[in-house]
């Protein structure tokens, strides 16, 4: 395989299997270690679509978004409120 092919491929991985960003860089890390480590070959940039990373969540809400969450729990008897809270 050249470097049109390969191209090809990681730009099969985004359009068409819908990988994440991490697996497309994943094959596109081992694809250059091949060719430079194991094969000794050169073979420049690539020019293949690239999947963006999708916009990351926070970990950990604020106090005043934890409280705000855990005043509008409900149900049975305050059990799911006595759960929440001591989650």
């Amino acid at each position: 395989m050249g470097r049109p092919e390969v191209e090809q491929f990681l730009t099969h991985l985004a359009v068409e299997e819908h990988v994440s960003a991490s697996t497309q860089n994943q094959a596109l890390n081992a694809l250059l270690f091949l060719y430079f480590q194991l094969l000794d070959i050169d073979v420049g940039r690539f020019d293949a679509v690239r999947v963006r990373r999708g916009k990351r969540l926070p970990l950990v809400l604020p106090a005043e978004e934890v409280m705000h969450v855990l005043q509008h729990v409900e149900g049975a008897d305050g059990v799911f409120r006595t759960r929440a809270r001591l989650l």
